[in-house]
């Protein structure tokens, strides 16, 4: 497959290209959250995982949030990404009404007032991250297919993300969206 030619930039959607055999990526789909020339962070937004945030944090007991894998680096950290923006100090915009992170101290303060709902904010354990210049020679083996980023992609049942994003992006994506997983079964 021929790869494509990119301009990366924060709030990019990638999608694990159909054959990708990493385990931790397969048929994922990554939110951008940081593309500087120090490297790339982001949060795999289509995998959640079996356990609630208040399972986790006892401190948010009420507060019923999903927790989700967010890659295979530091999964012992949280992160969240929301649509709270500025009324979260140090949150950092992602784009459009996306913001990445922030004061853990505020968010406990807006979630035990009430001021925050788990349709206003997902949380990660773990990122995916490259080093400098890694992402990029990643695209150009064709590994993940970029697509801008929606606020309804990242607060939507991630259960069939990875297909439904390849079928709006239609054309070639469109067939991809149908490749089996095992190669062999096709």
């Amino acid at each position: 497959m021929r790869p494509e030619t990119v301009n990366i930039k924060t709030g990019q959607l990638l999608l694990a290209e159909p054959f990708m055999d990493d385990p931790n990526f397969k048929r994922s789909v990554v939110l951008l959250c940081e593309h500087a020339a120090s490297g790339s962070l982001g949060f795999i937004i289509n995998k959640s995982l079996n356990m609630s945030l208040k399972e986790a944090l006892p401190d948010m007991e009420g507060f019923d949030a999903q927790l989700h894998f967010g890659g295979p680096v530091e999964t012992d950290t949280l992160h969240y990404v929301h649509t709270l923006g500025e009324r979260l100090e140090g949150a950092m915009p992602i784009g459009g009404p996306l913001w990445w992170g922030g004061s853990f101290e505020m968010l406990t303060v807006l979630i035990q007032s009430g001021q925050v709902s788990p349709e206003d904010i997902r949380f990660y354990l773990g990122y995916s991250g490259w080093s400098p210049g890694q992402l990029k020679e990643e695209l150009g083996e064709a590994a993940w297919i970029a697509h801008p980023s929606h606020a309804d992609h990242v607060f939507t049942e991630e259960e069939h993300l990875w297909r439904q994003i390849l079928r709006e992006k239609g054309g070639k994506y469109r067939v991809m969206s149908n490749y089996p997983e095992d190669p062999v079964y096709n």
